[in-house]
């Protein structure tokens, strides 16, 4: 069985609260978009993993993919399986990659099985492997709260907008990206700026993690700059960094270039 893993945007970013749990509260919208790699799984008789694509570090078994299966496996009587995958999408990027690795590992077993769990069971496995991997189950664009793993629909839609992703070679683990933060509550509201045209956002949707990074790794507000003065309607540092993206009424002008070796994804949303 094959299936197609994608990333993710965040619309604003806020980080509210330090939580008791050593976790934070915060409150961002998440919006799926098309960037994908490949995940295939088939029954085996001796347990596989193997990867082409980006260089995945670390041992297989600390792959989430992985964990999803043992984490299965504990409840029910699964088969070995040969699991596949082709890794499109950077580490330390803040798309999810890895987060939605792992999710549809889930659901992929949930289907290859016939296991029967239900959109809520995939969701509660999917958050005992990570914050956001929960949001890969239903793979909609959501309003999520506390450790960014409590959802609410949210009503934003970019159909009609070319999303271009911009990923500068830079892998920042999200320890560092919290070593830098002060929680605190946004000027703006992000529900209330997410009913209102995208033009409106810039300078008031915000992600909380630019303020750090940006003075750490200079090139990423260059980046930010560059997508503005090509004609974005608005752009932002996704997740934890370093990914940037814009969002283009319309196609992306042609001029708009960056290094060879950054990644470069373009795609109507």
């Amino acid at each position: 069985m094959l299936d197609f893993p994608n990333a993710k945007i965040n619309l604003g970013l806020n980080i509210i609260s330090k939580r008791p749990d050593g976790y934070h509260n915060l409150q961002s919208c998440f919006y799926p978009v098309k960037w994908s790699e490949a995940l295939e799984m088939l029954p085996a008789n001796v347990q596989q993993f193997d990867t082409t694509g980006l260089p995945v570090p670390g041992a297989p078994e600390a792959n989430l993919c992985i964990k999803a299966y043992q984490l299965l496996k504990q409840k029910y009587e699964l088969p070995p399986v040969h699991m596949h995958l082709h890794k499109v999408l950077p580490m330390g990027a803040g798309l999810g990659g890895g987060s939605a690795d792992a999710a549809y590992t889930l659901r992929i077993l949930n289907n290859l099985f016939k296991l029967d769990l239900s959109v809520e069971a995939l969701e509660n496995y999917a958050r005992q492997l990570g914050s956001d991997c929960a949001f890969f189950v239903q793979n909609k664009p959501v309003i999520a709260t506390e450790r960014g793993d409590i959802f609410t629909p949210a009503t934003v839609d970019l159909s009609g907008y070319t999303c271009m992703i911009v990923y500068p070679d830079i892998h920042i683990t999200t320890a560092e990206a919290y070593g830098g933060i002060t929680p605190n509550k946004p000027d703006y509201n992000l529900i209330t700026l997410l009913q209102q045209e995208v033009e409106v956002w810039k300078g008031k949707l915000q992600n909380d993690f630019e303020a750090a990074l940006f003075s750490k790794y200079p090139v990423l507000p260059l980046i930010k700059e560059k997508l503005y003065d090509a004609g974005a309607a608005y752009a932002s540092m996704t997740g934890s960094g370093s990914a940037m993206y814009g969002l283009f009424k319309g196609e992306v002008p042609a001029s708009l270039l960056f290094p060879d070796h950054y990644l470069i994804w373009k795609g109507l949303l």
